[in-house]
């Protein structure tokens, strides 16, 4: 039996398939034909979007690692800063409250804001202001 085909990218997956089992280009090329037949063809070990998506989820499983890590920290420096900070009466006086509020927005906006412009670098003098300096 011959078969023509006119596929430049069949072609060459036929090519690499051969190559790396070793074999005929017209064995490859039965395999190939025979597990198109298959109810469910088994993934080709090569197959670009199989290791994409592996890949995807090793960094997602690595990210998520990293985050629970960033969190953790996080939480250790609050716990650090409330231990050596006083409470003070002032700390429940709601004009006291907003102006916070407003700092940790415009904290929160800036580093926005960076993130939208690619940048990671740290805050101009200027957008010192979200840190609680003088206006």
């Amino acid at each position: 039996m011959q078969v023509y085909l006119t596929d430049p990218k069949v072609v060459s997956g036929l090519n690499r398939e051969a190559r790396s089992g070793k074999m005929p280009l017209s064995q490859a090329a039965g395999r190939a034909i025979a597990r198109g037949l298959q109810k469910s063809p088994q993934a080709d070990p090569e197959d670009r979007l199989l290791q994409l998506e592996r890949s995807l989820r090793d960094h997602m499983r690595s990210t998520a690692r990293d985050m629970q890590i960033v969190q953790e920290l996080l939480i250790e420096v609050a716990r650090a800063f409330f231990v050596r900070l006083p409470d003070a009466i002032v700390d429940e006086d709601p004009t006291v409250q907003a102006a916070v509020d407003r700092r940790i927005e415009r904290l929160l906006d800036a580093t926005a804001a960076r993130i939208v412009a690619g940048r990671t670098d740290r805050p101009v003098p200027d957008e010192g202001r979200a840190f609680g300096q003088a206006n």
